[in-house]
């Protein structure tokens, strides 16, 4: 099974670079990937201790950073290294981190892995959720590092639970020292195949929105937007949602509507699809008076749009607190559900498609009366006028989302409790 396993791997990196001849966010992948051990020699020394944060993508790494942030306060002196697979996690997140040491994790191929795990001298390591690499975790054993996993969840489609995935339980049994369950599910999961040394922290992510809700979530213009009607964000949208927005859009009344779409390439199908619609960037435009010559938009025009579309990245967390009523994107689909906890933590309801079988929070916040879910456009629709019309609804809805996020037991210290052992 190895052997095949290391042909999957040679097949795998020789997929992404023929695909990076033609997508360009596969290529900054590859070319990043050349830079990785580089990055790493020039930032730690053989006398340096380091913790290791490997995340596959933005979300695992949002998921993971109240962890990593407990451990820098516990180990100060330590070097900070945070390894990506995917672009849109990496260069999101190196756009505003200027501490850690940041990049990609090279393919799982032994002699590179090798190289860079000593490069890295690792004194704790874990990965998020369930991005699992056999030479990866073989070497860091080797170098003698603790391995956690954290917000680990499995399920029973996954190839851990089927006869050709025994050997890779195996090597967890042999390299993982613990691993920190989502759910109970999970973890029991994990002990039919014999994985025993877990236990149920929950998930890092209720940390995480926790944070956010605390935080300065100030975002120019949105307020003043906004005004004194109510506000639906819809969050991370896609063509469904964006087709929801539209029916809303004609039949709502006292209600103002902003479009964050999950791809910035969207943008100008919405601006054709939402005619009257303003841009965010037309705003900060127009308000920065960048030039003299160009027609100004004063504060007034802006105010009386009711939908705007943002077309930059990093607001949506914070948009979600100007909101009443948010929908998140993904749900209506396979492509997977996106963050509703970053809604729910601001005490709005939330709504969604259904379409959420790897989201476990989707179904504990709908049994929470906080949040709810739908076949199709046309009933989350209905819904949404629904509860547009009903306060009483509105507020209870809000409060129990509010009341899901925030009664969630403090995973990551109980996480952190348990690697201090």
């Amino acid at each position: 099974m190895k052997f095949l396993y290391n042909i999957s791997i040679f097949h795998l990196e020789l997929a992404f670079k023929i695909l990076s001849l033609f997508n360009d966010k596969i290529k900054r992948g590859i070319e990043g990937r050349k830079k990785s051990l580089e990055i790493v020699k020039a930032n730690i020394s053989k006398t340096d201790k380091t913790i290791w944060m490997h995340a596959a993508s933005l979300g695992e790494y949002e998921q993971g950073l109240p962890v990593l942030e407990k451990l820098k306060e516990k180990y100060p002196n330590h070097k900070i290294l945070v390894t990506f697979f995917s672009p849109s996690g990496y260069e999101n997140v190196v756009k505003k981190n200027k501490e850690d040491i940041l990049c990609y994790l090279p393919f799982d191929k032994k002699s590179t892995i090798s190289e860079f795990v000593k490069a890295v001298n690792p004194e704790i390591f874990f990965t998020v959720k369930y991005d699992f690499w056999y030479h990866l975790l073989d070497e860091l054993k080797k170098q003698n590092a603790k391995i956690y996993v954290i917000s680990a969840l499995f399920y029973d489609k996954q190839i851990y639970f089927k006869p050709q995935g025994k050997w890779f339980v195996n090597e967890l049994k042999k390299n993982v020292d613990w691993i920190f369950h989502q759910t109970e599910k999970s973890f029991s999961l994990a002990q039919k195949v014999g994985l025993n040394k877990g236990s149920v922290s929950g998930d890092t992510r209720f940390d995480r929105v926790k944070q956010i809700k605390n935080r300065d979530n100030f975002v120019e213009f949105i307020a003043e937007f906004k005004g004194n009607e109510k506000l639906i964000v819809f969050g991370s949208s896609w063509e469904a949602e964006e087709k929801l927005a539209q029916n809303i859009s004609q039949k709502l009344e006292n209600f103002k509507i902003i479009i964050a779409p999950h791809d910035l390439k969207r943008v100008q199908n919405l601006k054709q699809i939402f005619s009257n619609a303003i841009l965010y960037s037309e705003i900060v435009k127009s308000q920065n008076r960048e030039t003299e010559n160009e027609t100004i938009l004063q504060i007034n025009d802006f105010t009386t749009s009711t939908i705007l579309i943002i077309d930059c990245i990093g607001l949506l967390s914070k948009l979600y607190s100007y909101a009443d009523i948010a929908i998140v994107g993904g749900g209506f689909h396979d492509k997977g559900l996106h963050n509703i906890l970053e809604a729910a933590t601001f005490g709005i309801p939330v709504i969604f498609g259904n379409k959420y079988k790897k989201n476990p929070e989707a179904d504990s916040l709908i049994a929470q009366k906080g949040g709810k879910t739908f076949d199709n456009e046309q009933q989350a629709s209905d819904f949404v006028l629904q509860l547009s019309k009903d306060s009483v609804l509105l507020d209870e809805m809000g409060e129990n989302a509010g009341k899901f996020v925030h009664n969630q037991p403090n995973s990551s210290g109980i996480i952190l409790k348990k690697i201090l052992e």
